[in-house]
């Protein structure tokens, strides 16, 4: 495992988010919520492209039959194999934009929302199905984050970034349901507050810190092993890419900042970091 990272992509992204590696191109997704911009990067070829939303978009993840799935501002929306746009779910809510977003193992979208003043209680966490079918799983969130499941299924990770911590859910093996939630990490006053994440084959959680200027490894038992100290301040998210999914990518935010160090908002990535496993595709 190395510490020692390099750009990937230098961009200048207001708030770099949501990296996710597709398989089935060989290429690293990630967005930018606030430019409305989906990025791709083949680290092969070092080819890169943009496509422009029209509304804000929270995250990004590859579909099962091609194309993708975006958690856009209005709801879910559907790119096709051919380039083309549909809404698979529309509702939107005043005040209120998409925000983070997983895929668990059955297939489904686990999509977040937040108000764009952050008000407690604002945001939600949702599972989308494939065919369209929406359920809230979680209300009274204040700014859904990341969401991530341990290799066999079992556990979901998931942060509500005011609280400070990760916690974990237990999932239902026949149903996927979540339940028993409890806290496995709590970042200390002063280390900045949990992000996007992602989990690796052995089970750790890596977990971005906003305001905090790192990338942190966390043990299923919730102790700290590992921290890669980045020179951005808002470090937003953090997935594995590459052939064998040992490289680790990072994204980055420069909003907000008076005087943005020159790398925030681009794609940052740790060779070697670690291994992750393949993640499933949206069904829909």
């Amino acid at each position: 495992m190395t510490s020692t990272f390099y750009v990937a992509v230098r961009a200048e992204a207001a708030l770099g988010e949501g990296p996710v590696w597709d398989p089935a191109t060989g290429r690293l997704l990630w967005i930018d919520i606030l430019g409305s911009r989906v990025h791709t990067y083949d680290p092969a070829t070092g080819l890169r492209t943009l496509r422009r939303t029209g509304q804000h978009v929270g995250a990004v993840r590859p579909r099962a039959g091609g194309g993708l799935v975006l958690n856009l501002r209005d709801g879910i929306g559907l790119i096709d194999p051919d380039d083309t746009f549909r809404w698979l779910h529309r509702e939107p809510v005043a005040g209120r934009r998409a925000n983070d977003a997983g895929v668990a193992p059955d297939g489904s979208l686990f999509a977040g929302t937040m108000r764009y003043d952050e008000a407690p209680g604002g945001g939600s966490l949702s599972r989308v199905d494939g065919d369209g079918t929406v359920k809230v799983l979680l209300d009274g969130v204040a700014v859904s984050n990341g969401v991530g499941w341990s290799p066999d299924g079992r556990l979901m990770y998931y942060v509500d970034s005011p609280t400070r911590r990760v916690d974990v859910f237990d999932v239902g093996e026949a149903d996927g349901r979540i339940g028993n939630r409890r806290a496995v990490v709590a970042i200390e006053d002063g280390a900045g507050f949990p992000d996007g994440l992602c989990v690796d084959a052995d089970g750790c959680v890596w977990v971005a810190l906003w305001d905090g200027g790192a990338v942190r490894r966390y043990t299923p038992a919730g102790d700290l092993d590992r921290e890669i100290r980045l020179p951005v301040p808002r470090v937003t998210a953090c997935a594995f890419g590459g052939p064998g999914l040992t490289d680790l990518y990072i994204t980055t935010a420069r909003v907000g900042l008076t005087s943005p160090h020159p790398l925030a908002g681009s794609l940052l990535v740790v060779p070697s970091a670690g291994k992750g496993f393949p993640q499933p595709p949206f069904a829909g």
